[in-house]
């Protein structure tokens, strides 16, 4: 008897990252992606599109109309075409993907902005969108004094919240780990989750460049920047790595 087809989990890159996998499915990629550099830096690519995706939506006319989850279908195709661009295609396409994302999710109020035309500028690929949203943000950083991962936080108003974007350095994996916003009144709100792989982010003296990189990873709190008194990146364990206060 032949057996089963394993599933494939490199399909699951686009999914994982716009957050529409159940938790098990996205348990089983997290376990995949420690091992698989292909999949870490697709995911790396496509991590500024969910705080991208949330924004054009606070800012559409009618938000609360916009309830529509993009399908498997669309994740797909976000994929591939980011695998395009990297074969060499121009950047602009990046910039294409996100709108054909964001006309799926938005319909017809998303379409009403599109109709500018294409950027006078090609768009960056998104992963550098990232680190330029940190740079332009409100900065705050801290080192653990135990655990010795460093961290940074930065903060940009919306009139959604805030949007928020991490830097984080000198922490190995395998782990998972989340960021949290927590208030002044002590409300608590997970800003993103991601993966940490074994070789770990901004690894000083690494052999693999992957591994010397900081780690960014963008996200957003429903919390007015006055109203954040700091932030937690803790393992999805419970286990505190550092707090940066805001």
């Amino acid at each position: 008897m032949t057996p089963p087809t394993q599933p494939d989990r490199h399909t699951d890159v686009g999914a994982y990252a716009l957050g529409v996998l159940d938790a098990a499915d996205a348990e089983r990629f997290e376990v995949h992606l420690v091992g698989c550099d292909r999949c870490a830096a697709e995911l790396e690519e496509l991590m500024g599109l969910p705080p991208v995706l949330a924004e054009f939506k606070a800012s559409a006319p009618t938000p609360e109309t916009i309830t529509a989850v993009p399908g498997p279908g669309m994740l797909d195709g976000l994929l591939d075409e980011v695998t395009v661009a990297r074969r060499g295609r121009a950047r602009r396409r990046l910039f294409l993907v996100a709108a054909a994302a964001v006309l799926i999710v938005g319909g017809p109020l998303a379409a009403l902005s599109l109709k500018g035309g294409e950027p006078e500028k090609p768009a960056p690929p998104l992963a550098s969108a990232v680190r330029a949203q940190y740079a332009e943000g409100e900065q705050v950083r801290s080192v653990d004094p135990v655990t010795k991962v460093a961290a940074g936080v930065s903060m940009a108003p919306r009139t959604w919240g805030t949007q928020v974007v991490l830097e984080l350095a000198n922490v190995k994996g395998p782990l998972s780990c989340d960021l949290v916003a927590v208030g002044k009144d002590g409300r608590r709100q997970t800003v993103t989750t991601w993966a940490v792989p074994e070789g770990g982010y901004g690894i000083e003296g690494s052999a693999a460049k992957w591994n010397r990189e900081p780690l960014y990873a963008a996200g957003g709190a429903a919390l007015n920047r006055g109203d954040i008194d700091h932030f937690e990146i803790n393992t999805l364990e419970g286990r505190r790595l550092a707090t940066v206060k805001a």
